[in-house]
C-alpha cells in the first residue's frame, strides 16, 4: 500500500498544472501515488498528464474521463486510490517542498508505528496573485501538535478558522466508509468534502507546517465574488446537502458537534450574504426560503439563530441589508477570508 495518494483534478489546466504536479514530484518515492484526473479537457492537459505518467511510471497515474466537474474528478481519484491517506490538490495550487518533507516523514512514522489516525491536518497559505504578503491559516490554538487525539481533546476553533479542504489529509478508508459521493458538475463541493466525513473521524493529528499553497485572485476563479453570484444556485445546493448529509441529533461528541455547527454557520452565512449582495427581489426571496429551510434542522437552527452573524444577516429592509453587507466586509477584512 502507498503512504499517500494525491488526487489532482484538471480541467483545461495546461497553463498551471505543471507547477502543481512538479511540486508533488519534488519528493517522489515509491510510496507516493499521484493521480491526475483529466476531466474532459480540450487543451493539452491530457498530453501533459500522459507525459508525466510515462516519465514517472509507478508514481503518476492518469484518468481520462468526460467532464464531470470538480466533484466528479475527486470521486474518480478516490475510487482507484491505493494510498493509506488521500489528499486533493487542485491543479492551480501547489505544495511547499520543505513542508512536504515534514508531512511525508510524519505520515510514514504513523504508518510504521501502526498508529491509526483518521485525519491529518496541516496549515495552508492564501497566495493572492499580486500580493507579496500571504496569509497563513494555522490551528495552533485549537489543536495540539503531532499528537493523535480525539475530538474531546480539541479546543474551540476561532471565528474565521475552519478545516477547509486545503488543510485536510483523510485516511482513505474513512472517506470510503463515509460513503461520500461528491456532486458532479458543481462548484463548492469542497465544503461538503470538508464536512460530511467528519463524523467518521475519531482521531486527528495536527502538523504545524505551511504545506498547501492556495493560489487565489485569478479572474473567473470559483471563489471570485462576481463568479459566485453567477453560481449561487450551486453554492446553495451544496449548502443544503451539508444539512441533509449529517444528522446532528445523533452526534454525541459535544466538541465535534460544536465544530460542525461552526462550519455550517459560515457556509450558510456565505450563501445568505451573496443573496443579499446580489440585491434582486428573486434572490432576497431565496434567502428567506433558505432560512426557512434551516428550521427543518432544529439542532442547527437553534445554534445558528443565537449567533451574532445570523442575527445580522436576518435583518430586513434596505438599512438592515446595508448593515449585513458592512458586517460581511468587516468579517472578510478581519479574518483575511477570500
Amino acid at each position: 500500500m502507498k503512504t499517500i495518494t494525491f488526487a489532482v483534478p484538471c480541467y483545461n489546466a495546461q497553463g498551471h498544472m505543471q507547477k502543481c504536479v512538479d511540486s508533488l514530484l519534488s519528493n517522489a518515492a515509491d510510496d507516493i501515488e499521484i493521480i491526475i484526473i483529466n476531466d474532459g479537457s480540450v487543451d493539452d492537459t491530457a498530453k501533459i498528464a500522459d507525459n508525466y505518467a510515462r516519465d514517472f511510471a509507478g508514481v503518476v497515474k492518469v484518468i481520462h474521463q468526460p467532464n464531470r466537474g470538480h466533484g466528479g474528478a475527486i470521486n474518480a481519484g478516490l475510487a482507484v486510490a491505493s494510498g493509506k491517506y488521500f489528499k486533493v490538490v487542485d491543479s492551480d495550487d501547489y505544495v511547499d517542498k520543505a513542508s512536504y518533507t515534514e508531512v511525508l516523514s510524519a505520515l510514514r512514522n504513523l504508518v510504521d508505528q501502526n498508529i491509526q489516525v483518521d485525519l491529518v491536518i496541516c496549515n495552508y497559505v492564501y497566495e493572492k496573485i499580486g500580493r507579496k504578503r500571504h496569509r497563513v491559516i494555522n490551528y495552533t490554538a485549537a489543536l495540539p501538535e503531532k499528537q493523535a487525539i480525539g475530538w474531546e481533546q480539541t479546543r474551540p476553533f476561532a471565528q474565521g478558522q475552519y478545516l477547509l479542504m486545503h488543510a485536510l489529509i483523510y485516511r482513505t478508508d474513512v472517506l470510503r466508509e463515509s460513503g461520500i459521493v461528491l456532486p458532479q458538475h458543481s462548484f463548492y463541493v469542497d465544503n461538503y468534502f470538508a464536512y460530511m466525513p467528519l463524523t467518521f473521524v475519531k482521531t486527528l493529528y495536527y502538523i504545524n507546517t505551511d504545506f498547501y499553497r492556495y493560489v487565489t485572485g485569478s479572474q473567473g476563479q470559483s471563489v471570485n465574488e462576481s463568479t459566485m453570484f453567477k453560481r449561487i444556485g450551486q453554492q446553495i445546493a451544496v449548502n443544503k446537502l451539508m444539512y441533509e448529509s449529517v444528522d446532528l441529533q445523533t452526534v454525541t461528541n459535544k466538541k465535534l458537534l460544536n465544530y460542525l455547527l461552526h462550519y455550517l454557520e459560515i457556509v450558510t452565512s456565505i450563501s445568505m450574504i451573496l443573496l443579499v449582495r446580489s440585491n434582486t427581489k428573486e434572490n432576497l426571496l431565496i434567502k428567506s426560503k433558505l432560512w426557512e429551510y434551516v428550521k427543518n434542522f432544529p439542532v442547527a437552527y437553534e445554534a445558528l439563530r443565537r449567533g451574532w452573524i445570523m442575527k445580522i444577516l436576518c435583518l430586513t429592509g434596505p438599512i438592515g441589508r446595508g448593515i449585513s453587507v458592512m458586517a460581511y466586509y468587516w468579517f472578510r477584512f478581519s479574518y483575511g477570508l477570500n
